[in-house]
C-alpha cells in the first residue's frame, strides 16, 4: 500500500496519556516513539505500555519507532512486536546505516501487513540510503536530521542540510519511495515552520514529521493536495491520453511524459490518502 500520510507526530511511548491526545489531532499518522523520547531507564516499561495499548488503536493510523536494530533495546522491542501479534500498520525503524538491517527485520518480523519506514539519520546511512529504500516492505524513508546535524557539527537548519537532504531525496526517487522530512524544532516559530515545510516540498518530501500537535495543521496545509493542482492533472492526463500520449501543448504548458508521470503519481497518491481516510473513519 502506498504511504499517503502528510503528518507525522510524534509522542513519546512513556507517556501513554498523550496519545489519546494526539489522535485527536489532525495528523495522519501518531507514531509512538519508543526511541528518542524515552529514558534509558523507561525502555521496558515503554515497551510494556506501548503493547497493552496496541489492540485498541486503529494501527492504520498509529505508528511505532522502536530503538535501532543494532541495540539490546531495538531487538527487544522487534522480538515482542512480532510476538504480540499487534504490530501497527506503519513501524519507524532509526538509525538505518546498511540493507541488511532492513532484511533481518522483516524476516523476524514476518508479518507483510507491517510496512517498514527506515530513518537515515548518519553519513554512512545516506551512503546506502538508495539501497535502503529499494527493500521490500519499505513504504517510506525518513530524513533524520538531529543526528545528521550532530555528526556534521551544524545547526538542525534548512541550509546546513541541504545537501545531505538533496541526496536522500535522489535516493528516495531512485526507489520510488515518499521521503518524510525531520521535525522543525522551534516550537514558537510558526512562520519558520510554513517556510521550511515550502522549502522541503519544493525539493520533493512528500510529509513532515511534527513534535507538538500545534505543527500539525501547518504541515497538512504544506503537504496537503491542492484542489487546483489536482484538477489540472487530471485535465491534462486526460487531453495527453486523448493525443495518444504524443508530447502536446496544454494550456500553454508542453506535456510529455515526465511530466504526465509526475501527475499521475500526484493523482494516485490523493486517492489513495482518501482511501486511508475512509478505512479509519
Amino acid at each position: 500500500m502506498m504511504f499517503a500520510a502528510n503528518s507525522i507526530l510524534f509522542v513519546p511511548g512513556s507517556r501513554p496519556e498523550r496519545i489519546a491526545k494526539a489522535l485527536g489531532s489532525a495528523a495522519d499518522c501518531v507514531c509512538i516513539d519508543l526511541e528518542d523520547a524515552v529514558a534509558p531507564a523507561d525502555k521496558d516499561s515503554a515497551r510494556d505500555s506501548v503493547l497493552a495499548a496496541l489492540p485498541q488503536l486503529d494501527r492504520h493510523r498509529v505508528a511505532v519507532r522502536i530503538n535501532g536494530t543494532m541495540t539490546r533495546a531495538g531487538l527487544k522491542d522487534i522480538i515482542a512486536l512480532a510476538e504480540s501479534g499487534h504490530a501497527p500498520a506503519l513501524l519507524l525503524v532509526p538509525m538505518v546505516e546498511h540493507e541488511s538491517e532492513i532484511v533481518q527485520l522483516a524476516r523476524v518480523l514476518d508479518n507483510p501487513a507491517t510496512q517498514l519506514v527506515p530513518l537515515v539519520e548518519t553519513v554512512a546511512g545516506l551512503r546506502r540510503a538508495h539501497r535502503i529504500a529499494a527493500q521490500p516492505g519499505v513504504a517510506a524513508m525518513m530524513f533524520g536530521g538531529g543526528d545528521f546535524s550532530a555528526q556534521l557539527g551544524v545547526d538542525l537548519a534548512y541550509d546546513p542540510l541541504l545537501v545531505a537532504r538533496g541526496q536522500f531525496i535522489m535516493a528516495c526517487a531512485d526507489a520510488g519511495v515518499p521521503a518524510i522530512d525531520v521535525p522543525f524544532i522551534r516550537l514558537d516559530d510558526a512562520a519558520g515552520l510554513a517556510d521550511e515545510c515550502r522549502k522541503v516540498r519544493s525539493l520533493g518530501f512528500a510529509a513532515k514529521a511534527a513534535i507538538h500537535p500545534a505543527q500539525v495543521d501547518a504541515i497538512n496545509t504544506a503537504f496537503g493536495a491542492d484542489a487546483a493542482a489536482l484538477a489540472e492533472a487530471r485535465e491534462a492526463i486526460a487531453a495527453y491520453e486523448a493525443a495518444g500520449g504524443m508530447a502536446i501543448r496544454h494550456n500553454g504548458k508542453m506535456l510529455e511524459a515526465p511530466i504526465v508521470a509526475r501527475m499521475r503519481a500526484m493523482v494516485a497518491r490523493e486517492a489513495q490518502k482518501n482511501e486511508k481516510e475512509t478505512i479509519d473513519a
